[in-house]
This record gives structure tokens, sequence and C-alpha cells, in this order.
């Protein structure tokens, strides 16, 4: 009698799950028509209530018959490929590149647009070569606009020259389209390497978003410069990827963060996994914690404080001097 309550309950379990996610997959990647989306929903749901009607009396063909729709989901799924050819937004419309030559790396498509407001800009975009013997350090910036928990993440490289690089694991959205995370989960969104002048990726986020507005972060990293430049090379191979291969922006498994601590793999001693990267607003909380960011003597709370930027970003302006005076705190504490 256990044994078939267990049964009758897993074997539930699983029909609802898979069911639940066939039906979203099904309406959000089945776009040709809505006939054909809520035809298909309506099959798979008559389905999946017969399989459930029929668990207490004869399950084997019902369930088996629920078990081949579902494989045969999840193949079609499976089957849907990324592309880099649709009508891209503006402002991830052009893919970055770079060319190796032994230290020497050259960035193609920094993207510095020239921005009004949030939606209103002036595309632009400029070459620059990088020596990784020249790297100084990494930054990482924290982008609150939804409470502690969430937060947008990237990495910004520091260069003796002033000229940082900031990179930014987004999505690679088309035109009209918006962003959900539900959507993210369905191979909805192609994977994006926003490569940008800090003017442009930093200023956007502190001088721009109103809608919601972001609340701006600037961490140090506290690692040998080695590691740095072992990161920097594996973000340029990434990009380059990218550039080569589209690939799927995954909500879960493959986002801002999680890339992040994927591309980190290449460090020998890197940070070992934790929940506070799924929830991404943590995450600098964790790296405090594991003693890999600068912080001066100060608690996290204190460092939080002295990190936060909108408001030297605002004061900054248009400066080309933008990248020095957001970071104007940080010196003063590091002499």
């Amino acid at each position: 009698m256990l044994r078939r309550i267990i049964f009758l309950s897993f074997m539930s379990l699983f029909i609802l799950t898979t069911s639940g996610w066939s039906i979203l997959a099904i309406y959000y990647r089945v776009e040709e028509s809505d006939i054909l989306r809520f035809g298909l929903i309506g099959i798979f749901i008559s389905i999946a209530l017969f399989a459930l009607i029929s668990l207490k009396s004869r399950p084997l063909r019902p369930i088996l018959l629920h078990f081949i729709t579902f494989l045969i989901t999840l193949f079609w799924f499976f089957l849907i490929n990324p592309s880099n050819e649709r009508e891209w937004q503006t402002d991830v419309s052009v893919l970055a590149h770079a060319t190796i030559k032994g230290n020497l790396i050259t960035v193609h498509n920094i993207r510095n647009f020239d921005y009004h407001s949030e939606n209103d800009y002036e595309a632009r975009y400029y070459d620059k070569t990088f020596d990784i013997q020249a790297l100084e350090g990494v930054d990482l910036i924290a982008s609150y606009w939804m409470g502690p928990k969430i937060a947008h993440i990237f990495l910004s490289f520091v260069f003796k020259d002033g000229k940082n690089l900031a990179i930014s694991i987004e999505t690679r959205k088309e035109k009209n389209e918006e962003y959900s995370t539900i959507k993210g989960f369905f191979r909805q969104y192609e994977l994006y390497y926003v490569v940008a002048d800090e003017r442009d990726v930093i200023r956007l986020r502190t001088n721009y978003r109103k809608n919601p507005p972001e609340d701006v972060y600037l961490y140090h990293l506290k690692a040998p410069l080695e590691n740095g430049r072992l990161l920097f090379v594996e973000y340029i191979h990434q990009m380059n990827s990218l550039y080569r291969e589209a690939k799927f922006y995954n909500t879960l498994t493959s986002n801002c963060t999680i890339d992040i601590w994927f591309n980190s793999l290449v460090i020998p001693d890197h940070l070992p996994f934790n929940w506070k990267i799924l929830l991404s607003g943590y995450l600098p909380q964790y790296i405090y914690d594991n003693k890999t960011l600068e912080t001066y003597g100060l608690s996290f709370e204190e460092l939080q404080k002295k990190s936060y930027i909108n408001e030297r970003a605002h004061k900054a302006g248009h400066s080309i001097d933008f990248s020095r005076l957001i970071r104007e705190a940080n010196l003063t504490l590091k002499h």
C-alpha cells in the first residue's frame, strides 16, 4: 500500500512538472501562430489530464503516452538553434571580437555610446589594443534595481593607461523584444557580451536608467595580477567564441553571474560555487567573506557605502576622466 502511494505521488509530480515545463516551452517558442500554439498546448493538457485520471486504474499506457509526448517536446526544444542573424536592438546589434598577438590583444567594436537618455543615443564604437602585462587590476560592478537579493554583476579590467575595458554578460534582444526572467529559461535570448567603455555601460546605469533607477557599486577585487590576466584572456576567448557561433542565454545556467564564475575556473584558486552566486545581490558579500575584495580594513557595510558610485558618476557626467572620478573615494582609501 505504501509503495503504491509513493508511486502515485511520484508519477503525479512527474506528470505535473513535465507538463508545466512543456506548456511553457510551447507557449514561448511556438511563435508562428496562436492557433498552432494553443492547439498544441491543448493537446498536451489533454494527454496530461488523461494520464493523471488513469493513475489509479490502468496507469501504464497513459503514462507512456505522456512520456512519449514529453520526449517529443524535449527533442523539438533542443533542436532550436541560436543565431547571430536576427533583427537586433541597436544597443546589441554589433558583436565585439578580438585578435591576439602575444601579449597584445586588439578588441574590435568596443561600445561607447553617447547617451542623451536611456533610449536616445548616438551609436559609436572603437578598437583598442591592450597589453595584458599592463593590467593593474579587476573591478566588480554590482547594479541593483529590485532589492538586495538580485543584482546585475559585471567586471571591468583596469589597465595602466587608464583606458579600462568593461565586459557585461547580458541578453541579446531582438527589436521590440522585452526581457523576461521566465522567457530566459526557454531559449528566447542569445547570450551577448557587452564590451564597452566605462562611460557607456556604467554611466548608462548610474546616470540614465530611470525606470527603474539602478544603484551601482564598484569594488576592487584582490587577487594576484596573473589571475586577472588569465581571466581577461578567458573573457576574450569566450567573446570570440560568441562572435563565431551564437549561444543561448539561460536565466539559471548561463547568465551574468554564472558565466563569470565559469570564466573564473581558469584561475587555480577560484571561488567555490555557492548559492550566493545564484542570488547575485549577495555576491559582493560572498567575495568579501572569502577575502578576495579589497576591504581597506572596513566592514562589508562600510565598504558598500564607500563603493556606491551613483553620485560620483553624476558629477563626472561626460568627462573623459569618468573612470578616475567614479573611483575617487576608493583611491583615497588606498592612501
